[in-house]
């Protein structure tokens, strides 16, 4: 069932565009406007789309871009969706999954976090080195599909290497404050509690959000290459000396937009095949 939907929808986008992309691109919360770096070729609102679900949440376009960042080709996802807003975790991966069957290589994911180590300041940026998944859920809990990739996927370099320390370069290269660290991901829609995000610190995560490893986890289990940094939109509940809301965190990725879609743009630029 799982593969004859993919056929469906790999085979209507590729009736709307004949570009074949290298490295896929999922935008967060408030991120979407990176979208004016790419040089966009092809237009698809979620709705049209067979099997895609569109995105409730404010700062999510819903819209897959098909075009050119510098020579790479690229397919991106102008906002996801989220296990919190009720749809089934197969739903919630089921862009990615679509993404890897297009033929990228390459997944580079991005979202909007809270910081919990006391040296991240809202703008900051970090790169996503590993991450801890406290959502209770597994997306590739039930049947396994071979031709997707193994029963039990290995997950040692989850985010690669070699692509973390081009990021870090580039970060330098354009004067951007960053760090590296863990993200945590929990179901939400509540912000994590005070306690909770101690617990987080504790157990050695760096950042919290509502997304993005369910997406990590299928793209390693389809063996693709996975990197991804997150914007520090707010210190996390405890950290932060005010009630946390989802205006700040669209708010301050709207500050940092400009400088964080220049770097995007390099660093997609860098992974040309070829």
């Amino acid at each position: 069932m799982l593969m004859e939907k993919l056929k469906q929808t790999v085979s209507f986008i590729q009736s709307r565009s004949s570009l074949k992309p290298e490295v896929g691109i999922i935008l967060g919360s408030g991120l979407g406007r990176f979208s004016s770096q790419i040089q966009i070729e092809t237009t698809i609102p979620y709705n049209e789309i067979p099997h895609f679900s569109v995105p409730s949440v404010e700062g999510h376009h819903g819209q897959l871009l098909l075009g050119h960042v510098g020579k790479t080709p690229v397919v991106c996802l102008q906002g996801r969706i989220h296990y919190y807003e009720g749809h089934p975790m197969d739903s919630v991966v089921y862009p990615t999954r679509t993404l890897a069957s297009l033929g990228i290589k390459t997944l580079f994911v991005t979202n909007a976090a809270g910081g919990v180590q006391s040296v991240m300041e809202p703008g900051d940026l970090m790169i996503i080195t590993d991450h801890i998944n406290l959502m209770g859920v597994n997306p590739l809990i039930g049947p396994n599909e071979k031709a997707l990739g193994p029963r039990f996927p290995d997950m040692t370099e989850a985010y690669n290497l070699e692509l973390q320390g081009k990021m870090e370069q580039l970060l330098r290269t354009h004067k951007i404050r960053y760090h590296k660290g863990v993200y945590c991901a929990l179901t939400g829609p509540t912000y994590e509690t005070p306690a909770e995000v101690n617990h987080v610190k504790i157990i050695g995560g760096s950042a919290v959000g509502m997304s993005t490893v369910p997406e990590v986890i299928v793209a390693n289990h389809m063996g693709l290459k996975v990197c991804g940094i997150s914007c520090i939109t707010n210190k996390a509940a405890g950290i932060s000396k005010h009630k946390l809301s989802h205006e700040e965190v669209t708010e301050t990725a709207k500050k940092v937009e400009t400088q964080f879609a220049a770097f995007v743009k390099d660093f997609i630029s860098s992974l040309t095949i070829g």
